[in-house]
């Protein structure tokens, strides 16, 4: 029988819950034009929304494309990468890629390589000379082939904040506003894992991105959603968990979507039939064993300041940690210390805030630090 979560991917169809909202304000901006960020923590879910909005979009007129922009490091690869994934997801014919590569494309003159799988495994190469305006013309090709089609075309890119590691991001963001915002046909959806990084690229006035289009800030999924799609997935198998026991999982997993699907997957193979109490404090020790590594190697990577500040937090201080006492508490040493401190764990993304309280990103990590450090 399969397990009827998933964890460490994006999900979609039945593994995929809640988000309604989103849904429909994403897909009603994608599809008539309004450029669109999805800006949230790590691990809440945005690649999983786009690809639900993708599968569920109905329309001929409409072609998304979506480029995962992770191992993009330098701005060539960005073009390479961008133009074999508009001519490969707008088309949906061999002959038809390369038709649409050579005519979009004439400038560079392209070159086509194909695998085993022609279908599946193709690639399209170009001598890179940026005085040749190779860059300005792979940015019009989305707009080009949705002018050619009658269509509109709706890039989607994963992991944007990747541009932060070409040579010169600021003049390559500058570039693609002068080119994007012009375009009539071709709407775009950016979004990435670093959210502090997403955030000021579109918020900050200075930036060239600065309000390039309608900033989603997803929320978490609350617990009266979790609930009920949790004792569904288990009733769907022939399993039963109560409701007490599916809102324990999401107190301990603080509603992060990867978390609650992993320790459900985890319980979910520990019960035969019912879920027993004990199963969820086994699948607890699992989670914190199977990342223990990982969260050693984050404190390896802090200062001893830094360490003593998610101490604080992770003994239950979430407010006041300028105040006289819980500088001396936890060692904090002064107030300009715990500012300079906190400033630099949100840049690492190790901490959030809501509002005036600040809290440890990772509910896991958190509740490690508790028992192995703070015990």
């Amino acid at each position: 029988m399969k397990n009827p979560f998933v964890f460490g991917k994006s999900v979609t169809g039945n593994y995929f819950t809640d988000r309604k909202e989103e849904t429909r304000r994403l897909e009603a901006n994608l599809t008539h034009g309004i450029n669109t960020i999805l800006i949230s923590p790590r691990r809440w879910g945005k690649t999983s929304l786009v690809k639900k909005v993708i599968a569920g979009n109905k329309r001929d007129d409409v072609k998304f494309v979506l480029v995962d922009m992770f191992y993009c490091k330098s701005e060539e690869a960005f073009y390479h990468l961008l133009a074999n994934e508009v001519i490969k997801q707008t088309s949906s014919k061999l002959d038809e890629w390369i038709e649409n590569g050579k005519r979009f494309l004439s400038n560079i003159t392209p070159k086509f390589s194909f695998g085993t799988d022609p279908l599946n495994d193709f690639s399209v190469s170009f001598e890179w000379n940026p005085k040749d305006d190779t860059d300005i013309e792979i940015l019009q090709l989305p707009e080009k082939i949705a002018e050619r089609k009658g269509i509109r075309v709706v890039v989607c890119f994963d992991e944007f904040q990747q541009i932060d590691l070409f040579g010169d991001p600021v003049n390559f963001q500058r570039k693609v506003r002068s080119v994007w915002q012009h375009q009539q046909n071709t709407t775009y959806c950016l979004f990435g894992s670093k959210m502090h990084m997403m955030e000021s690229m579109f918020s900050d006035s200075s930036k060239p991105l600065y309000k390039f289009g309608d900033i989603m800030f997803l929320k978490k999924i609350p617990t009266t959603e979790w609930v009920p799609f949790i004792t569904r997935q288990f009733a769907a198998t022939g399993k039963t968990i109560t409701t007490e026991q599916a809102e324990r999982i999401c107190g301990i997993t603080d509603n992060l979507s990867s978390y609650v699907q992993q320790m459900a997957w985890i319980i979910w193979y520990k019960a035969e039939t019912n879920v027993k109490d004990e199963m969820i404090d086994e699948a607890v020790n699992d989670l914190l064993e199977q990342n223990k590594v990982f969260f050693q190697r984050d404190i390896e990577a802090l200062t001893e300041l830094q360490l003593r500040f998610l101490v604080a937090l992770a003994d239950g201080v979430d407010t006041g940690l300028t105040t006289k006492n819980v500088i001396q508490k936890y060692g904090l040493v002064s107030s300009a210390n715990v500012q300079g401190i906190k400033k630099s764990l949100l840049t690492k993304e190790f901490i959030d805030t809501d509002s005036d309280k600040i809290f440890i990103s990772d509910p896991i990590f958190k509740l490690w630090i508790k028992k192995t450090i703070i015990k």
